[in-house]
């Protein structure tokens, strides 16, 4: 991953090659999460299971393996639900966000160094552990979520 610091127009821009974050749900219907130490924040977060694409990847590359890496998931449906820019004011990286389904466990494979915890918790208290979140991607990605739901339970008869 090769992030730099470059000048524009007297402006310091951070140039970031992409990120992924997934809204994954287990076939118990659980949300999985990831707790983990933010230096930055000076705590550990709630958060999506998230990670930076490497060269030549795609982003649906990059959440498939980050989703078996951090939380040992795989399989399952991928649907792309939205893209955007992380913090436009100073860092050239956009984010894409994904909803995968259904999720097989499988072996969680953890970068050297990295303190993650896996969370679970019933799709149904989405609404409840929403004022535990810090982490605005994870706020965004759960609250699209939860009205993507809304709008197919609509649809049904």
């Amino acid at each position: 991953m090769l992030v730099e610091l470059v000048e524009e127009n007297g402006k310091q821009i951070v140039v970031h090659p992409g990120s992924v974050a997934i809204v994954a749900v287990d076939n118990q219907d659980r949300v999985v999460l990831v707790e983990q130490y933010r230096r930055p924040a000076r705590k550990r977060l709630l958060e999506l299971p998230a990670g930076v694409r490497e060269d030549g990847e795609e982003p649906l590359e990059t959440a498939q393996r980050e989703l078996q890496e951090e939380c040992g998931l795989h399989g399952g449906e991928w649907r792309e639900v939205a893209g955007a820019w992380t913090t436009p004011g100073f860092v050239r990286e956009h984010m894409t966000l994904f909803v995968a389904t259904g999720l097989e466990e499988g072996e969680a494979e953890p970068e050297e160094g990295e303190d993650v915890r896996i969370v679970r918790r019933p799709v149904s208290e989405i609404p409840a552990l929403l004022s535990e979140i810090e982490d605005l991607k994870t706020l965004a990605g759960l609250l699209l979520y939860q009205a993507l739901q809304e709008a197919n339970d609509t649809k049904r008869p």
